[in-house]
């Protein structure tokens, strides 16, 4: 494990699971490739350490490769067969090219559900290929996640329609479904093969989908190597314990769920969601909140955020006496150590290890101040 690896589990991570005895990671969301255009590469040994941080087992498939998917597809049912079950392999389809017979060949080799990318593929989730992929999820009970970001029209509806047709698929929306959270949790009572991972960054946004949608429809991802699974391991759980849940509702949403719907079993119901967390708003807390993101926005395009870092930290300056002074300690000191961290040479525009690194402790930091009902460990309080 990496310094800055060990640092988060050893101040950040063991202190919440001190609280959860028995549970264990399961990632929902992660990839291996080295065409994707982006940039981003990653290979079995490098997730495999990724997930190590957190003794964590992942569902993994292909990024994007631009000239088809069958030969990304066999390379990572093999190595999953090699991972000692550590990786459980997805097939990733293009609806352009033979869908349902790559999917069965895949299958019939040790695939165990579908990743579909809507935007990188060009397709709608109305289209004709798409109804036949998921009737095929639909006869073997099998999971298709599904990349539900923006720039896909009409993603949660044409979801739900798909979800009510074919009712023995496990539809698994990505990315928190930011691009429909707002109204989509409203729906999720009457599609119960719906279910919704936690691969993002904003820690509202993921406060937002505990809070209204119930936590056994909830699976934790990180989208690794675009993110890192011990810090969307951090981000999750304060995030949870930020609207209230229970540790039997975490455990189930860090892993147990997925094991179950993998195996083709009944899905646990684990209660209601539990509603926006009953605490007042803390202005203070949410000037700072609201620097970073913004900084962590320009620095992920390559845009200069000193000013808002700046600010950020200046905003941590409160008096020893005051309610947010734990708080704004540990921001202030991870703060100090993303600036320390920081490298001229690191390119924060390519996923990659180093920009994780680099960006992790300022997103930890936004972390604290949008989930000020979980307590900072004490001895980081008192930094």
């Amino acid at each position: 494990m990496d310094e800055p690896g060990k640092v988060l589990v050893t101040q950040w991570l063991d202190p919440l699971l001190a609280e959860l005895p028995g549970l264990s990671f399961f990632d929902a969301h992660t990839h291996i490739g080295s065409n994707d255009p982006d940039g981003a590469r990653c290979t079995a040994e490098e997730l495999l350490a990724l997930l190590a941080t957190v003794d964590a087992r992942a569902v993994v498939f292909p990024m994007r490769e631009p000239d088809g998917y069958p030969e990304a597809n066999d390379r990572v049912v093999s190595e999953a067969a090699a991972s000692e079950g550590r990786l459980v392999p997805f097939c990733r389809l293009d609806p352009h090219e033979d869908p349902v017979g790559e999917a069965s060949r895949c299958v019939e080799r040790g695939a165990r559900g579908i990743k579909l990318h809507p935007r990188e593929e060009a397709f709608a989730l109305d289209a004709a290929p798409v109804r036949q992929i998921f009737a095929f999820a639909h006869e073997r009970r099998l999971p298709v996640l599904i990349h539900a970001g923006r720039g896909i029209p009409a993603l949660g509806r044409h979801s739900l329609d798909l979800a009510a047709e074919f009712p023995d698929s496990r539809v698994i929306l990505a990315h928190a479904v930011v691009s429909d959270v707002s109204w989509i949790w409203g729906h999720l009572a009457d599609h119960p093969n719906v279910f919704i991972d936690t691969s993002w960054w904003n820690p509202v946004d993921l406060v937002t989908l505990f809070a209204y949608v119930p936590p056994g429809r909830i699976l934790f991802a990180s989208d690794a190597p675009y993110g890192m699974p011990v810090m969307n391991a951090i981000l999750t759980l304060r995030c949870a314990l930020q609207v209230g849940l229970s540790a039997e509702q975490v455990t189930t949403v860090m892993g147990d769920q997925l094991d179950r719907l993998l195996a083709g079993k009944k899905p646990i119901d684990t209660g209601p969601a539990p509603g926006p967390p009953d605490i007042a708003t803390d202005l203070i807390l949410d000037r700072v909140f609201a620097y970073l993101i913004v900084g962590l926005g320009r620095l992920i395009v390559g845009a200069p955020a000193d000013e808002m870092v700046a600010l950020a930290r200046l905003g941590c300056t409160v008096d020893d006496q005051a309610p947010q002074a734990p708080v704004c300690r540990a921001m202030a000191a991870l703060i100090d150590l993303g600036e320390q961290m920081a490298s001229a040479s690191t390119d924060l525009t390519t996923p990659s290890p180093q920009r994780l690194a680099a960006l992790g402790p300022l997103l930890l930091a936004a972390t604290l101040a949008a989930t000020p009902r979980v307590p900072v460990p004490p001895a980081l309080a008192a930094v």
